[in-house]
């Protein structure tokens, strides 16, 4: 999901400076839904990967990747960088590939034009790179083109509500039951707001009824539309997270060992928990050592959310 959001504004970049281009984007249909209604995006060619896996997905891939020459592109730009991405850009047929200068797995191999990017830059300004090389001015103010999503059916309160998002598929990356539980009383010495828990599912014990349960019970849509409407998201590094970002959404995310500068949260409007502090984003900060998130952690991320939805700062978006 990330790398997806990552790449919104180049492709609003393109369509704004060249209206008439037809963009092709080759895509994991899990994540189909964050292009909905995006007016750069002409079509959504379906990337399979699920069914390539087994008996006869081999076989299954092949034929896929031989499809993509009907595709009939002029140019391809692979954001991606692996192997897999370089290899559709040379079974499409296209005359021009441009791709990034650290692309990995060999798939520098397949482009015709190499893009510089600098080490230690955050993923969106990396993919914004590729934007002079195509003759196209990085804009000033990003276009994310995110769709306004839906109401999640669950969603029982209509008072604003913070969005905890504590679980992600990296290793070391989600919370234990207990720093859910101490993150939750610590925000509620502090505030009475509702909490809401979205993200995959996972077993917990229920804590009460101010916290209301979404996991997973939120499909992308909705979780597009639970964050539009929350006042605030305290996540650990994960997709959900680069999406509120995108959003504006005030929020806080948790790097227990990912580096902030490369994968953190892209938004002037948010905070990093790494190794037991908490400070506001900065993409030229060197990142502190790796560190566990300990359940006194928890309680310093609850008590810093219920502050940050009570100052005043916050105000117009909790109304």
């Amino acid at each position: 999901m990330g790398d997806v959001i990552h790449a919104l504004p180049v492709a609003s970049a393109i369509h704004r400076a060249w209206p008439l281009t037809r963009i092709t984007w080759i895509l994991d249909p899990r994540w189909s839904e964050l292009l909905d209604g995006n007016p750069a995006i002409a079509k959504i060619h379906p990337f399979p990967r699920q069914s390539f896996r087994g008996l006869g997905g081999a076989i299954r891939a092949l034929r896929w990747y031989r499809s993509l020459r009907s595709l009939g592109t002029d140019a391809v730009l692979d954001l991606q960088c692996l192997l897999r991405s370089g290899l559709m850009a040379a079974c499409s047929g296209a005359r021009m590939v441009v791709g990034l200068g650290d692309a990995r797995e060999g798939a520098g191999f397949f482009y015709s034009r190499s893009v510089p990017v600098k080490k230690d830059e955050h993923a969106v300004n990396r993919y914004l790179r590729v934007l002079p090389a195509l003759g196209i001015a990085v804009p000033e103010t990003l276009d994310w083109a995110i769709p306004h999503g839906l109401r999640p059916a669950g969603l029982t309160t209509n008072e604003p509500y913070i969005v905890l998002h504590p679980f992600s598929r990296g290793e070391g990356k989600s919370l234990s039951p207990e720093s859910i539980g101490a993150f939750i009383h610590a925000f509620r010495e502090k505030s009475t707001m509702p909490i809401v828990l979205a993200g995959a599912p996972n077993p917990l014990p229920d804590f009460g009824p101010s916290v209301i349960d979404l996991l997973g019970k939120t499909g992308l849509s909705e979780l597009i539309g639970l964050l539009r409407g929350a006042s605030y998201l305290v996540s650990v590094d994960s997709g959900p997270m680069h999406l509120a970002a995108a959003l504006g959404i005030p929020l806080l995310s948790i790097h227990t060992w990912s580096d902030p500068r490369l994968v953190g949260p892209f938004s002037k409007n948010s905070h990093v928990w790494q190794g037991g502090q908490i400070l506001e984003q900065n993409l030229l900060r060197v990142p502190a050592p790796e560190r566990a998130f300990t359940l006194q952690d928890a309680a310093a991320v609850g008590h810093f959310a219920a502050s940050a939805v009570t100052s005043p700062r916050s105000s117009d978006r909790v109304r």
